[in-house]
């Protein structure tokens, strides 16, 4: 089979984010825009060549059209063995686990997370790395600059494979292995927690709801809760990826899971109920009428590890990104374990799993996870859950309660603001990064300022530095406010404003969040100049 060479021009928008690189369906679909971008990839990662590349995707709109262009640069390239999922289908912490599995090169992940698809939505495209985890700034800035001057991509003249037929094809000389992309994944999952004391519970009449968004993650949970653990059928909804995630949002909060979140604050609400997003990695857990945060989530979790056989006894560590809550700070502390504060993405993280520094790690947005991969993991914190109600028989709400009970609680709440013009949010992050310098000691309404600073992270494995990730405003009760761009839309600018207070006092624990945060919001908003800076008078979205 003659290699073709296709000359190109290089595209000046494709640096990676800290997801990858996420744009709008119709800029994929410009002519050598997605064949750019993975040549580029073939060009810098040249590690571990002989070793298989593992390939797969969330099943959004241009998911199958984008693998079988990969696939034809991959054998172009010199690949020998892809691993992909059937029907390109592969959630993010699967195809990490897959990588791992097979001591792959690394892989490519098709996913826009939790942004919307369809013809005029996302899409998205990273690399992982050999560990499993998302590519490191040295490899995402590799790619950056290769695509900077690339004038030619590689690539075969050869029909599509049929990509739902289990089993070995070939493109040209590379051989492509179509495996099942759950069950790799739900075997491990049965590695690290009880299923025989899941099943259980469920068996004494527990019940539960989960909403996989017509994202990537019904096939998995049905093929665990249903099949594996005995949960009734009927038990995971909207459990059929669509490409457009049936005109969903993806996205697991309280706005856009409103179907789950009405059911679990109604009359006839069950026991527990979750979601996960777009590509599988984030994760909103429920109990009856209540709602866990993600920081609270992860602090019950690293409480509660031993519930879980996959964990017992080989806790090393915490980690937390710097704006989620400081509640698994105060259980770190308890259990004597060190607790790392590091920027939010979740390569951060990784330096410190692979060095075994830490066991367990998670941030704000949704995300929790482990060292059984490298990314986050939205259905593992669902049955991390699940064992952890097996193992107590409490409701989700006396288990929380509980633990407020013994650490205090940390009032948090994060407010989006979605869609933002983007010289306007650079232009507000710019005012407040000059204000820092001279907030420490004033007093903002009733609170003293004690620093304010923008967040400059140092890798305690690689002493790598990591500036300007988040402006914070700490107070001297040891409240905090923190602003952040988020750099995970297509469209415009995301300005995250994250608010949290610590109350130590049990008759003070039932507070309405937003109440319990008043002032520190009006604090926020009005030191930011939110609403004369965006033209926004309340934000998109609140958890």
């Amino acid at each position: 089979m003659t290699v073709q060479t296709i000359t190109t021009q290089p595209f000046s928008d494709q640096k990676p984010g800290t997801s990858g690189l996420r744009k709008k369906v119709k800029v994929f679909e410009k002519p050598n825009y997605l064949e750019n971008f993975v040549q580029c990839i073939f060009d810098t990662q040249r590690d571990r060549e002989d070793a298989p590349l593992v390939l797969g995707g969330d099943g959004r709109y241009y998911n199958r059209q984008a693998i079988q262009i990969i696939l034809r640069i991959a054998a172009a390239n010199g690949c020998a063995r892809v691993v992909l999922g059937q029907g390109g289908i592969l959630s993010t912490p699967a195809a990490s686990h897959l990588i791992r599995q097979h001591q792959a090169r690394g892989g490519i992940i098709l996913s826009a997370s939790h942004n919307p698809g369809g013809p005029d939505e996302d899409f998205g495209i990273k690399f992982n790395t050999p560990n499993g985890g998302p590519a490191p700034e040295k490899v995402t800035e590799a790619i950056y600059r290769a695509s900077l001057h690339i004038n030619r991509y590689h690539t075969l003249d050869t029909p599509d494979i049929d990509l739902d037929c289990l089993g070995t094809a070939s493109v040209g000389d590379m051989w492509v292995e179509i495996v099942d992309p759950v069950s790799a994944y739900a075997d491990l999952m049965e590695q690290l927690f009880d299923f025989g004391q899941i099943r259980a519970l469920f068996q004494s009449g527990f019940r539960m709801r989960f909403d996989a968004m017509h994202a990537v993650t019904g096939p998995y949970a049905r093929e665990i809760l249903e099949k594996r653990l005995g949960a009734p059928a009927g038990t995971v909804i909207n459990g059929v990826p669509l490409e457009d995630f049936g005109h969903g949002h993806p996205d697991p909060n309280l706005v856009y899971a409103k179907e789950l979140a009405d059911y679990l604050f109604g009359a006839d609400a069950p026991d527990f109920g979750a979601a996960s997003d777009g590509d599988g990695d984030r994760n909103m857990v429920l109990g009856r009428h209540f709602f866990v945060t993600p920081s609270d989530s992860l602090a019950v979790i690293l409480a509660n590890a031993a519930s879980a056989p996959g964990y017992r006894g080989r806790i090393s560590g915490v980690a937390r990104s710097m704006p989620t809550s400081q509640a698994a700070d105060r259980v770190a502390a308890k259990l004597g374990l060190n607790c790392y504060e590091t920027p939010t993405g979740w390569k951060f993280f990784g330096n410190l799993l692979d060095a075994d520094k830490i066991t367990l790690c998670g941030e704000e947005s949704f995300g929790t996870g482990s060292d059984h991969v490298r990314e986050k993991d939205g259905l593992w914190a669902v049955l991390f859950w699940l064992n952890i109600l097996a193992a107590r028989r409490q409701s989700v709400a006396e288990i929380v309660r509980e633990h407020w009970r013994t650490y205090g609680r940390n009032y948090y709440t994060r407010h989006d603001y979605e869609a933002v013009d983007s010289d306007a949010a650079n232009g507000l992050v710019d005012a407040l990064r000059a204000k820092t310098v001279d907030l420490p000691g004033q007093k903002l309404g009733s609170y003293a300022v004690a620093y304010a600073d923008d967040f400059r992270y140092l890798d305690p494995i690689d002493d790598s530095v990591s500036d300007k990730q988040g402006i914070r405003i700490g107070f001297q009760d040891g409240s905090r406010i923190v602003y952040r761009l988020s750099g995970t839309g297509t469209e415009g600018a995301t300005l995250r404003v994250y608010v949290e207070a610590y109350e130590a006092d049990q008759a003070r624990h039932d507070l309405d969040t937003q109440q319990a945060l008043a002032e520190l919001i009006q604090i926020a908003n009005d030191l930011a100049g939110i609403r004369e800076r965006t033209g926004r008078n309340e934000p998109t979205v609140i958890t």
